[in-house]
């Protein structure tokens, strides 16, 4: 009987985050400009990433991406990809060339 508890409440933390990445997808909008990687939540501006502070990024997992990392000067972001992986990269290699990625490898 403990397993089948366990596993209701290991299902529905499961279910929450789900949920979680469900409004994620549904209100976040990232938008790449000229200078900065700009994330709105509707027609509001809530955070710029300026290419400038970026050190590296990188999508992980090859196979089936489902993470986007990034590491800017003083901090690290990860983001699960709710998007097109292809058009993602497609867009951090025209925007942010000088930031690095360890596996140039397309999906």
């Amino acid at each position: 009987m403990p397993l089948a508890l366990i596993n209701l409440w290991l299902g529905a933390v499961v279910g929450v985050f789900g949920v979680f990445l469900l409004v994620q997808a549904i209100t976040l909008t990232l938008r790449f400009t000229t200078t900065a990687l700009d994330i709105y939540r509707g027609d509001t501006l809530i955070r710029a990433f300026p290419y400038a502070d970026w050190q590296h990024w990188e999508i992980f997992w090859g196979p089936v991406p489902i993470l986007f990392y990034f590491r800017e000067v003083n901090s690290i972001h990860f983001l699960p990809i709710l998007f097109g992986p292809t058009e993602l990269r497609a867009c951090l290699e025209t925007h942010c060339p000088a930031a690095t990625s360890l596996s140039k490898n397309p999906e």
